[in-house]
Protein backbone atom coordinates (compact mmCIF):
# COMPACT_ATOMS: atom_id res chain seq x y z
CA UNK A 1 0.00 0.00 0.00
CA UNK A 2 2.95 2.36 0.44
CA UNK A 3 3.70 2.11 -3.28
CA UNK A 4 0.11 2.92 -4.06
CA UNK A 5 0.30 6.00 -1.83
CA UNK A 6 3.28 7.28 -3.79
CA UNK A 7 1.52 6.60 -7.05
CA UNK A 8 -1.59 8.42 -5.89
CA UNK A 9 0.54 11.49 -5.15
CA UNK A 10 1.84 11.46 -8.71
CA UNK A 11 -1.58 10.88 -10.21
CA UNK A 12 -3.17 13.66 -8.18
CA UNK A 13 -0.53 16.05 -9.47
CA UNK A 14 -0.88 15.00 -13.09
CA UNK A 15 -4.70 15.03 -12.98
CA UNK A 16 -4.67 18.60 -11.71
CA UNK A 17 -2.20 19.70 -14.40
CA UNK A 18 -3.81 17.99 -17.36
CA UNK A 19 -7.45 17.50 -16.26
CA UNK A 20 -7.27 13.72 -16.55
CA UNK A 21 -8.67 11.10 -14.22
CA UNK A 22 -6.77 8.31 -12.56
CA UNK A 23 -5.51 5.46 -14.80
CA UNK A 24 -8.08 3.03 -13.41
CA UNK A 25 -10.80 5.48 -14.52
CA UNK A 26 -9.66 5.87 -18.13
CA UNK A 27 -8.60 3.72 -21.09
CA UNK A 28 -5.70 3.75 -23.45
CA UNK A 29 -6.96 4.55 -26.93
CA UNK A 30 -5.47 3.92 -30.35
CA UNK A 31 -5.82 5.79 -33.65
CA UNK A 32 -4.30 5.56 -37.14
CA UNK A 33 -2.95 8.18 -39.54
CA UNK A 34 -1.30 8.32 -42.96
CA UNK A 35 0.92 11.29 -42.05
CA UNK A 36 1.39 11.30 -38.26
CA UNK A 37 -0.64 14.51 -37.87
CA UNK A 38 -4.28 13.82 -38.71
CA UNK A 39 -5.57 10.64 -37.07
CA UNK A 40 -8.81 8.77 -37.64
CA UNK A 41 -11.49 7.98 -35.05
CA UNK A 42 -9.87 6.37 -31.99
CA UNK A 43 -10.89 3.05 -30.46
CA UNK A 44 -10.22 1.60 -27.01
CA UNK A 45 -6.85 -0.17 -26.83
CA UNK A 46 -6.82 -1.20 -23.14
CA UNK A 47 -8.98 -0.49 -20.13
CA UNK A 48 -7.73 1.15 -16.91
CA UNK A 49 -4.17 1.92 -18.01
CA UNK A 50 -1.60 4.66 -18.56
CA UNK A 51 1.91 5.63 -19.82
CA UNK A 52 2.04 3.56 -23.05
CA UNK A 53 5.15 2.83 -25.11
CA UNK A 54 4.83 1.00 -28.44
CA UNK A 55 7.65 -0.36 -30.62
CA UNK A 56 8.17 -2.62 -33.64
CA UNK A 57 10.44 -5.64 -33.17
CA UNK A 58 11.62 -8.57 -35.29
CA UNK A 59 9.96 -7.19 -38.39
CA UNK A 60 6.42 -8.39 -37.78
CA UNK A 61 5.86 -7.92 -34.05
CA UNK A 62 4.52 -4.84 -32.29
CA UNK A 63 4.83 -4.56 -28.50
CA UNK A 64 3.09 -2.05 -26.27
CA UNK A 65 4.06 -1.65 -22.60
CA UNK A 66 1.95 0.31 -20.15
CA UNK A 67 1.01 0.62 -16.49
CA UNK A 68 -2.02 -1.58 -15.85
CA UNK A 69 -4.58 -0.95 -13.10
CA UNK A 70 -6.95 -3.85 -13.59
CA UNK A 71 -9.16 -4.23 -10.53
CA UNK A 72 -9.50 -5.60 -7.92
CA UNK A 73 -6.89 -3.85 -5.80
CA UNK A 74 -4.74 -5.57 -4.74
CA UNK A 75 -4.35 -8.12 -7.53
CA UNK A 76 -1.54 -9.46 -9.75
CA UNK A 77 -2.47 -6.92 -12.46
CA UNK A 78 -3.04 -3.83 -10.30
CA UNK A 79 -0.32 -1.18 -10.80
CA UNK A 80 1.87 -3.51 -12.86
CA UNK A 81 3.78 -2.88 -16.06
CA UNK A 82 2.12 -5.11 -18.65
CA UNK A 83 2.68 -5.79 -22.34
CA UNK A 84 0.48 -6.61 -25.33
CA UNK A 85 1.67 -8.05 -28.64
CA UNK A 86 0.43 -7.72 -32.22
CA UNK A 87 1.53 -10.04 -35.03
CA UNK A 88 -0.44 -8.35 -37.83
CA UNK A 89 0.93 -4.78 -37.68
CA UNK A 90 -1.48 -3.55 -35.03
CA UNK A 91 -4.80 -4.85 -36.34
CA UNK A 92 -5.30 -7.21 -33.40
CA UNK A 93 -3.58 -7.54 -30.03
CA UNK A 94 -3.06 -10.17 -27.38
CA UNK A 95 -4.42 -9.83 -23.88
CA UNK A 96 -2.12 -8.01 -21.40
CA UNK A 97 0.63 -9.94 -19.61
CA UNK A 98 2.37 -8.40 -16.56
CA UNK A 99 6.14 -8.34 -17.02
CA UNK A 100 8.65 -9.97 -14.67
CA UNK A 101 11.92 -8.21 -13.79
CA UNK A 102 14.39 -10.75 -12.40
CA UNK A 103 17.31 -9.62 -10.25
CA UNK A 104 15.76 -6.34 -9.18
CA UNK A 105 16.84 -5.47 -5.62
CA UNK A 106 14.02 -6.42 -3.22
CA UNK A 107 14.00 -3.03 -1.51
CA UNK A 108 13.39 -1.16 -4.78
CA UNK A 109 9.85 -0.05 -5.47
CA UNK A 110 7.98 -1.62 -8.39
CA UNK A 111 8.79 -0.42 -11.93
CA UNK A 112 6.59 2.34 -13.34
CA UNK A 113 6.61 4.66 -16.39
CA UNK A 114 7.86 2.02 -18.88
CA UNK A 115 9.63 2.81 -22.17
CA UNK A 116 10.66 0.11 -24.65
CA UNK A 117 13.69 0.27 -26.96
CA UNK A 118 14.85 -2.28 -29.52
CA UNK A 119 18.48 -3.32 -28.96
CA UNK A 120 18.72 -5.85 -31.79
CA UNK A 121 16.71 -8.64 -33.36
CA UNK A 122 17.22 -10.81 -30.29
CA UNK A 123 16.52 -8.46 -27.39
CA UNK A 124 14.84 -5.30 -26.18
CA UNK A 125 15.40 -3.05 -23.21
CA UNK A 126 12.83 -1.50 -20.92
CA UNK A 127 13.59 1.76 -19.10
CA UNK A 128 11.47 2.61 -16.09
CA UNK A 129 11.24 4.72 -12.94
CA UNK A 130 12.03 3.29 -9.52
CA UNK A 131 13.92 4.08 -6.32
CA UNK A 132 16.01 2.41 -3.65
CA UNK A 133 13.32 2.27 -0.96
CA UNK A 134 10.14 4.31 -0.84
CA UNK A 135 10.52 8.11 -0.90
CA UNK A 136 8.91 9.91 2.01
CA UNK A 137 6.60 12.79 1.20
CA UNK A 138 6.14 12.14 -2.51
CA UNK A 139 8.38 12.14 -5.55
CA UNK A 140 11.92 13.20 -4.69
CA UNK A 141 15.48 12.92 -6.01
CA UNK A 142 15.75 9.25 -5.01
CA UNK A 143 13.59 8.32 -8.01
CA UNK A 144 15.85 7.48 -10.95
CA UNK A 145 15.64 5.79 -14.33
CA UNK A 146 16.63 2.11 -14.40
CA UNK A 147 16.65 -0.54 -17.10
CA UNK A 148 16.25 -4.26 -17.75
CA UNK A 149 16.86 -6.48 -20.78
CA UNK A 150 14.60 -9.13 -22.34
CA UNK A 151 14.57 -11.66 -25.16
CA UNK A 152 10.80 -12.20 -25.19
CA UNK A 153 9.30 -8.88 -24.03
CA UNK A 154 7.85 -10.42 -20.86
CA UNK A 155 10.79 -11.69 -18.78
CA UNK A 156 13.49 -9.11 -18.07
CA UNK A 157 16.87 -9.13 -16.32
CA UNK A 158 17.61 -6.08 -14.18
CA UNK A 159 20.71 -4.08 -15.16
CA UNK A 160 22.48 -2.74 -12.04
CA UNK A 161 22.77 0.96 -11.21
CA UNK A 162 20.71 3.89 -12.43
CA UNK A 163 20.80 4.90 -16.07
CA UNK A 164 19.96 8.53 -15.18
CA UNK A 165 20.17 10.09 -11.70
CA UNK A 166 19.53 13.80 -11.21
CA UNK A 167 21.05 14.58 -7.77
CA UNK A 168 18.51 17.29 -6.83
CA UNK A 169 15.38 16.23 -8.69
CA UNK A 170 13.39 13.12 -9.51
CA UNK A 171 13.39 11.75 -13.05
CA UNK A 172 10.10 10.21 -14.14
CA UNK A 173 8.28 9.47 -17.40
CA UNK A 174 11.50 8.67 -19.30
CA UNK A 175 11.52 8.39 -23.08
CA UNK A 176 14.46 6.70 -24.85
CA UNK A 177 15.26 5.94 -28.48
CA UNK A 178 18.27 5.01 -30.64
CA UNK A 179 18.77 7.60 -33.40
CA UNK A 180 21.81 8.44 -35.53
CA UNK A 181 24.25 6.24 -33.59
CA UNK A 182 23.21 7.48 -30.11
CA UNK A 183 20.59 6.73 -27.50
CA UNK A 184 18.58 9.84 -26.66
CA UNK A 185 16.84 10.22 -23.29
CA UNK A 186 14.18 12.75 -22.22
CA UNK A 187 12.52 13.25 -18.84
CA UNK A 188 10.25 16.23 -18.00
CA UNK A 189 11.82 18.46 -15.35
CA UNK A 190 8.51 19.36 -13.70
CA UNK A 191 5.89 21.81 -14.95
CA UNK A 192 5.60 22.16 -18.76
CA UNK A 193 7.45 25.48 -18.92
CA UNK A 194 10.48 23.93 -17.21
CA UNK A 195 11.17 21.77 -20.25
CA UNK A 196 12.94 18.43 -20.12
CA UNK A 197 16.27 16.84 -19.25
CA UNK A 198 18.21 15.54 -22.24
CA UNK A 199 20.88 12.83 -22.00
CA UNK A 200 22.74 10.86 -24.68
CA UNK A 201 24.52 7.51 -24.59
CA UNK A 202 26.61 5.41 -27.00
CA UNK A 203 25.36 2.09 -25.56
CA UNK A 204 22.04 2.70 -23.78
CA UNK A 205 23.62 2.16 -20.36
CA UNK A 206 26.00 5.05 -19.69
CA UNK A 207 24.25 8.38 -20.25
CA UNK A 208 25.81 11.85 -20.39
CA UNK A 209 23.87 15.02 -19.68
CA UNK A 210 23.58 17.60 -22.49
CA UNK A 211 21.64 20.92 -22.60
CA UNK A 212 18.03 20.77 -21.45
CA UNK A 213 15.15 21.02 -23.92
CA UNK A 214 13.19 24.29 -23.43
CA UNK A 215 9.40 24.48 -23.43
CA UNK A 216 6.45 26.72 -22.51
CA UNK A 217 3.21 26.57 -20.52
CA UNK A 218 1.31 24.69 -23.25
CA UNK A 219 3.69 21.89 -24.15
CA UNK A 220 4.49 19.14 -21.69
CA UNK A 221 7.39 16.88 -22.70
CA UNK A 222 5.76 13.76 -21.32
CA UNK A 223 5.36 11.29 -24.14
CA UNK A 224 7.58 9.31 -26.48
CA UNK A 225 10.10 9.56 -29.29
CA UNK A 226 9.42 8.32 -32.83
CA UNK A 227 11.77 8.00 -35.81
CA UNK A 228 10.07 9.39 -38.91
CA UNK A 229 13.05 8.78 -41.20
CA UNK A 230 16.85 8.68 -40.98
CA UNK A 231 16.97 12.49 -40.84
CA UNK A 232 13.96 13.22 -38.62
CA UNK A 233 13.37 12.31 -35.00
CA UNK A 234 10.01 13.30 -33.54
CA UNK A 235 8.78 13.63 -30.00
CA UNK A 236 5.03 13.36 -29.36
CA UNK A 237 3.77 15.08 -26.21
CA UNK A 238 0.58 16.73 -24.96
CA UNK A 239 -0.68 19.97 -23.48
CA UNK A 240 -3.51 22.46 -23.56
CA UNK A 241 -4.08 22.04 -27.29
CA UNK A 242 -3.97 18.24 -27.18
CA UNK A 243 -1.33 15.93 -28.62
CA UNK A 244 1.50 17.62 -30.54
CA UNK A 245 4.86 16.68 -31.99
CA UNK A 246 8.18 18.43 -32.50
CA UNK A 247 10.96 17.30 -34.84
CA UNK A 248 14.75 17.41 -34.89
CA UNK A 249 17.62 16.16 -37.01
CA UNK A 250 20.10 15.84 -34.13
CA UNK A 251 18.05 15.36 -30.93
CA UNK A 252 19.00 18.77 -29.50
CA UNK A 253 17.72 21.53 -31.82
CA UNK A 254 13.97 21.34 -32.38
CA UNK A 255 12.01 22.78 -35.29
CA UNK A 256 8.71 23.82 -33.69
CA UNK A 257 5.42 22.41 -32.41
CA UNK A 258 2.87 20.80 -34.74
CA UNK A 259 -0.61 20.05 -33.37
CA UNK A 260 -2.43 16.81 -34.15
CA UNK A 261 -6.20 16.37 -34.01
CA UNK A 262 -6.03 14.08 -30.96
CA UNK A 263 -7.16 15.17 -27.49
CA UNK A 264 -5.40 13.05 -24.89
CA UNK A 265 -2.19 12.59 -22.95
CA UNK A 266 1.13 10.74 -22.82
CA UNK A 267 1.13 9.61 -26.47
CA UNK A 268 3.28 6.94 -28.11
CA UNK A 269 3.39 6.92 -31.91
CA UNK A 270 4.89 4.24 -34.13
CA UNK A 271 5.49 4.51 -37.87
CA UNK A 272 4.35 1.02 -38.84
CA UNK A 273 4.90 1.57 -42.58
CA UNK A 274 5.71 4.55 -44.84
CA UNK A 275 2.11 5.82 -44.78
CA UNK A 276 0.74 4.21 -41.63
CA UNK A 277 1.18 5.70 -38.15
CA UNK A 278 -0.25 4.16 -34.97
CA UNK A 279 -0.84 6.28 -31.88
CA UNK A 280 -1.60 4.82 -28.43
CA UNK A 281 -2.43 7.43 -25.82
CA UNK A 282 -4.29 8.10 -22.58
CA UNK A 283 -7.91 8.86 -23.37
CA UNK A 284 -10.56 10.78 -21.50
CA UNK A 285 -11.88 9.32 -18.21
CA UNK A 286 -14.86 7.01 -18.38
CA UNK A 287 -18.02 9.01 -17.86
CA UNK A 288 -19.26 6.46 -15.32
CA UNK A 289 -15.98 5.66 -13.57
CA UNK A 290 -14.92 2.01 -13.82
CA UNK A 291 -15.58 0.36 -17.15
CA UNK A 292 -14.43 -3.24 -17.40
CA UNK A 293 -17.49 -4.76 -19.10
CA UNK A 294 -16.10 -4.62 -22.62
CA UNK A 295 -12.76 -6.05 -21.57
CA UNK A 296 -14.46 -8.87 -19.64
CA UNK A 297 -16.47 -9.82 -22.74
CA UNK A 298 -13.25 -9.98 -24.81
CA UNK A 299 -11.13 -11.89 -22.27
CA UNK A 300 -9.11 -14.73 -23.76
CA UNK A 301 -5.97 -16.64 -22.78
CA UNK A 302 -3.91 -19.33 -24.57
CA UNK A 303 -1.71 -21.79 -22.68
CA UNK A 304 0.70 -23.55 -22.43
CA UNK A 305 2.83 -21.62 -24.88
CA UNK A 306 5.22 -23.03 -26.08
CA UNK A 307 3.30 -26.29 -26.37
CA UNK A 308 4.36 -29.85 -26.95
CA UNK A 309 1.07 -31.19 -28.25
CA UNK A 310 -2.04 -29.17 -27.42
CA UNK A 311 -3.12 -25.75 -26.19
CA UNK A 312 -6.00 -24.59 -24.03
CA UNK A 313 -8.07 -21.56 -25.01
CA UNK A 314 -9.81 -20.00 -22.03
CA UNK A 315 -12.39 -17.45 -23.18
CA UNK A 316 -15.27 -15.42 -21.86
CA UNK A 317 -18.60 -17.21 -22.11
CA UNK A 318 -19.91 -14.68 -24.67
CA UNK A 319 -17.15 -15.77 -27.09
CA UNK A 320 -18.43 -19.36 -27.20
CA UNK A 321 -19.06 -20.30 -30.82
CA UNK A 322 -16.33 -18.05 -32.21
CA UNK A 323 -14.33 -19.56 -35.08
CA UNK A 324 -10.61 -20.16 -34.59
CA UNK A 325 -8.03 -20.68 -37.35
CA UNK A 326 -4.39 -21.75 -37.02
CA UNK A 327 -2.01 -20.50 -39.74
CA UNK A 328 1.54 -21.67 -40.48
CA UNK A 329 4.41 -19.29 -41.27
CA UNK A 330 3.39 -19.12 -44.95
CA UNK A 331 -0.10 -17.88 -44.09
CA UNK A 332 -1.74 -21.21 -44.92
CA UNK A 333 -4.65 -22.35 -42.74
CA UNK A 334 -3.75 -25.67 -41.11
CA UNK A 335 -6.46 -26.01 -38.45
CA UNK A 336 -9.90 -24.56 -37.89
CA UNK A 337 -12.74 -25.04 -35.46
CA UNK A 338 -14.97 -23.33 -32.93
CA UNK A 339 -14.58 -22.16 -29.36
CA UNK A 340 -17.30 -24.30 -27.82
CA UNK A 341 -16.79 -23.73 -24.10
CA UNK A 342 -14.88 -21.61 -21.63
CA UNK A 343 -11.92 -24.02 -21.97
CA UNK A 344 -11.34 -25.32 -25.50
CA UNK A 345 -8.49 -27.74 -26.29
CA UNK A 346 -6.81 -27.43 -29.70
CA UNK A 347 -4.65 -30.40 -30.69
CA UNK A 348 -1.34 -29.50 -32.36
CA UNK A 349 0.23 -32.96 -32.21
CA UNK A 350 0.10 -33.58 -35.97
CA UNK A 351 1.75 -30.26 -36.84
CA UNK A 352 5.52 -29.95 -37.27
CA UNK A 353 7.47 -27.88 -34.75
CA UNK A 354 7.46 -24.19 -35.52
CA UNK A 355 5.67 -20.88 -35.02
CA UNK A 356 1.96 -20.56 -35.80
CA UNK A 357 -0.66 -17.83 -35.58
CA UNK A 358 -3.95 -18.57 -33.85
CA UNK A 359 -6.71 -16.18 -34.86
CA UNK A 360 -10.02 -16.21 -33.00
CA UNK A 361 -13.27 -14.45 -33.88
CA UNK A 362 -14.94 -13.12 -37.01
CA UNK A 363 -15.58 -9.43 -36.37
CA UNK A 364 -13.42 -8.81 -33.29
CA UNK A 365 -10.35 -10.88 -34.13
CA UNK A 366 -7.72 -11.71 -31.54
CA UNK A 367 -4.38 -13.13 -32.65
CA UNK A 368 -1.86 -15.18 -30.66
CA UNK A 369 1.58 -16.41 -31.66
CA UNK A 370 1.78 -20.12 -30.75
CA UNK A 371 5.04 -22.05 -30.60
CA UNK A 372 4.85 -25.82 -31.22
CA UNK A 373 7.91 -27.61 -29.83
Amino acid sequence: MKNISLLLFLLLLSSKLFCQGYPWQQPLQMAWSNNGTNFNTPTIFQDSSGVPSVIKWKGDTLICAFQWFRTPNPSPSWDRVAVKFSYDNGISWTQPTPIVVNGMPPNYQRPFDPTLVVINMDSIRIYFSSSDGLPMGGLDSTINTYSAKSMDGIHYTFEPNARVDEPYNRVIDPAVIYFNNSYHYISPKGSPQQGAYHYVSPNGLNFMKVPDIPSDNNHNWTGNYMINDINELRFYGSGGTGVWFNSTSNGGVWNGYVNTNIQGGDPSVLKVSPANYLMVYVGQPYSTGFNHEEAEERYMAVYPNPSGGHIHVKAAAKLSGSVYTVYDNTGKSVLTGKINSENTIIELGNLPAGIYLLRIGDNLKQTFKVIKQ
